[in-house]
């Protein structure tokens, strides 16, 4: 089973920058695809970004140049890099990573970071 722990949320004005970071339990972190999702109250889930297993990224229309996510798989963590912070950034960020094995896809969740972006 593989398990995320979250870290580096909090408030941030507007134009301010965060990173968020989702470490891994396991030794197949090299393997996963790692992606970051938002929610914001009264809101559906929604897709920020994607990093695939061998580094490829992916982001959402709303925050393609400001937001950057890497991986470091010595370290087993993934990392969201939040710049040019908008208060509609404001929501729960949650870390997925995404295993398959012997054609079978489970999906793992972080326990969601708060980030705040106010005045």
């Amino acid at each position: 089973q593989v398990q995320l722990v979250e870290s580096g949320g909090g408030l941030v004005q507007p134009g301010g920058s965060l990173r968020l970071s989702c470490a891994a339990s396991g030794r197949l972190f090299s393997t996963l695809h790692m992606g970051w999702y938002r929610q914001a109250p009264g809101n559906q889930r929604e897709w920020v970004a994607t990093i695939i297993a061998y580094g490829s990224t992916k982001y959402a229309d709303s925050v393609k140049g400001r937001f950057t996510i890497s991986r470091d798989n010595a370290k087993n963590t993934a990392y969201l890099q939040m710049n040019s912070l908008k208060p509609e950034d404001t929501a729960v960020y949650y870390c997925k990573a995404q295993q398959s094995t012997l054609g079978t896809t489970y999906d793992y969740w972080g326990q969601g970071s708060q980030v705040n972006v106010s005045s």
